[in-house]
């Protein structure tokens, strides 16, 4: 049996707008009569209907939040701070993950905002941004993570890549590393960017750069362990890089355990950032 306001408030012989006002946090309340209205609630099991509050304040208290994969340890710490942040500003969160597939990013949007959620955090998939364009257009709240569109001014919550990029590369030839390979991450403005970061650290330290120590870009999730050990195989196949720049820490793990396996000392032989 689903207990309602009405059924409070026959219990304690008040009206149901006193109970309202209660769930409401209104502020003509005295907290006498709050708690006895909070105490009932709570041993009558209410449970306040979301769905039928957001029809009449126009907010539902959620936000919905998609990511490229719910596996990467990266976006996992980014999901788990964000849960913790929303709860203490009263909010519920709703998670979903796009598998780094822009179909199934535009299709998490629609369902989401059916649900008539206050806003949205992507970290999106998408090498278009005419989605948010439209959410923007119907001034829907929105925020992008990690990744954004050079061309699309939004609001955006990351890390500065270019610098990040650089700064991975010149880490690696302050140990002394000259020979310094890159193995990217997807085209992205997260990879695009470490990447340019990487060249204009060589540049400025005046080494040249190669692009035979530049392997293709690999997944953003990291579960292709098999994929990063092979571009690791493929650097090693010539003459070996110093240092390797990786695009994150998934792909330094399978670089630097295919280093070892291939009988290299670290960081000795080789030094390994990502």
């Amino acid at each position: 049996m689903t207990v309602t306001m009405k059924d409070i408030a026959q219990a304690l012989g008040v009206s149901v707008v006193t109970v309202s006002k209660v769930m409401r946090e209104h502020a003509d309340i005295g907290p006498e009569t709050r708690q006895r209205v909070l105490s009932k609630a709570k041993e009558l099991n209410y449970r306040p209907n979301l769905t039928a509050r957001s029809l009449v304040t126009g907010r539902s208290c959620q936000v919905g939040i998609i990511v490229p994969t719910l596996l990467h340890p990266f976006f996992a710490e980014v999901l788990e701070a964000l849960c913790s942040t929303m709860k203490k500003g009263g909010y519920a969160v709703i998670i979903s993950s796009s598998m780094e597939d822009p179909t199934i990013e535009e299709a998490a949007i629609e369902q989401l905002l059916a649900h008539r959620l206050d806003g949205l955090i992507v970290a999106s998939c998408s090498s278009s941004h005419a989605k948010f364009q439209q959410l923007k257009d119907h001034g829907i709240p929105f925020v992008l993570i990690d990744r954004f569109f050079p061309d699309f001014r939004t609001n955006f919550v990351g890390v500065d890549d270019l610098a990040v990029g650089r700064i991975a590369t010149e880490h690696l030839i302050a140990m002394g590393c000259r020979r310094i390979a890159h193995i990217r991450g997807l085209e992205f403005t997260t990879g695009v960017l470490r990447f340019e970061g990487y060249k204009q650290a060589l540049v400025k330290k005046g080494l040249k750069f190669n692009p035979d120590l530049v392997s293709p870009y690999m997944t953003a999730d990291g579960r292709d362990w098999q994929q990063s050990s092979n571009a690791m195989r493929t650097l090693l196949a010539g003459k070996p890089p110093d240092g390797v720049f990786c695009y994150n820490d998934p792909i330094a793990n399978a670089a630097v355990d295919t280093a070892l396996a291939a009988g290299l000392r670290i960081p000795k032989d080789i030094a390994f950032v990502g």
